[in-house]
């Protein structure tokens, strides 16, 4: 895998992570990787189940829109289950 999207999709993971903890609180740049990430996962499971795509005119910002509701769904569940 390129370097470049593994920064990319870091990025991206530590920006819904981020924006999910605005919802749900919470803090730390590490905990918004693996939220934004795992929500990432699950924002595009769902996106792609319920055939929703944004289509915002850059595909970054869509990806972040599809991560951000899934960052928020792990982070509630998470916080239920621990």
């Amino acid at each position: 895998m390129d370097w470049k999207v593994v920064a990319i999709w870091a990025a991206i993971g530590i920006v819904a992570g981020w924006l999910a903890s605005l919802v749900v609180g919470g803090r730390g740049s590490v905990r918004y990787l693996i939220t934004g990430l795992s929500g990432a996962v699950v924002g595009g499971y769902l996106a792609q189940q319920f055939n929703i795509s944004p289509n915002l005119g850059n595909e970054i910002v869509d990806h972040i829109v599809i991560a951000t509701p899934g960052a928020i769904i792990v982070a509630l569940l998470a916080r239920r289950l621990f």
